[in-house]
């Protein structure tokens, strides 16, 4: 591809893990953090199904104080609901009226400080499988160049994240709007390409599937990687994850 195209047309690269940030931080508009099993998936989902907005905090004693201010609590630390929180980042428990018009802050192991780290970015956006359809075409009518964030697992590399990545990054380079420079993004692509007619069985032996199934959290691992559940599309805004797609349904029965 001549470099006179490629000015013609937007970047989208993956970052397999947080700890690679810093390699790609600043060369991108938009970054899309991705956390499958399971918090990205909770967000998507809390999101679709009428929660307000979600605040995403790094510690616990964060999510602690902002509880006590009023908000729901949701913390959760190696695959458990942290004591004292009446939630973790199970994304069906998200799908409960009592949520409805109410505010959420998350802390979770890997996804919410992934989240901290791309709010360097100019726009922050939350992506799973769950809302891989309704995110890429949002992404497509978006200027700017993507990184898709990966959380990997204690900054380790994860296939869930990767092969999410991979399927948003075909995606957009399919559609002939987007291009890719580096060989992360080509392997997450050839993964995706491996996995897609059966994720569920690909990632049978991953290793954070393994850990929540000792957790006995099969449920959330087949909803988490059941693409399409949901149309949300959460945006970081003043510190909170807000659903666009809702907020502009609002505009247009203005």
């Amino acid at each position: 591809m001549s470099d006179e195209m490629n000015t013609k047309r937007r970047r989208v690269e993956v970052c397999y893990t947080p700890g690679q940030f810093e390699l790609y931080k600043g060369d991108f508009d938009i970054c899309v953090v991705i956390d499958v099993l399971r918090a990205t998936s909770a967000i998507c989902t809390g999101l679709a199904a009428g929660v307000k907005s979600i605040v995403p905090v790094e510690t616990v004693e964060e999510a602690r104080s902002l509880m006590s201010q009023g908000l729901v609590g949701a913390a959760e630390r190696n695959g458990e609901i942290v004591e004292g929180f009446p939630m973790g980042n199970s994304p069906r428990a998200y799908w409960n009226p009592e949520l409805v018009g109410k505010s959420v802050v998350l802390s979770t192991t890997n996804g919410t400080r992934a989240i901290a780290l791309a709010s360097k970015s100019s726009q922050v956006v939350i992506g799973s499988l769950n809302n891989l359809d309704a995110l890429c075409e949002w992404l497509s009518n978006q200027p700017g160049h993507v990184l898709l964030l990966a959380s990997g697992w204690k900054d380790k590399f994860n296939l869930e994240d990767t092969i999410c990545a991979g399927a948003i990054a075909e995606y957009l380079i399919d559609k002939q709007q987007f291009y890719c420079d580096e060989d992360a993004t080509i392997a997450a692509k050839f993964l995706y390409r491996s996995a897609r007619e059966n994720i569920f069985s690909f990632l049978k032996a991953s290793s954070h599937r393994r850990r929540l199934r000792k957790l006995n959290l099969n449920e959330d691992i087949k909803y988490c990687l059941t693409p399409n559940t949901v149309e949300s599309v959460p945006v970081l805004q003043n510190g909170a994850l807000v659903d666009v797609m809702k907020t502009a349904e609002k505009k247009m029965d203005v």
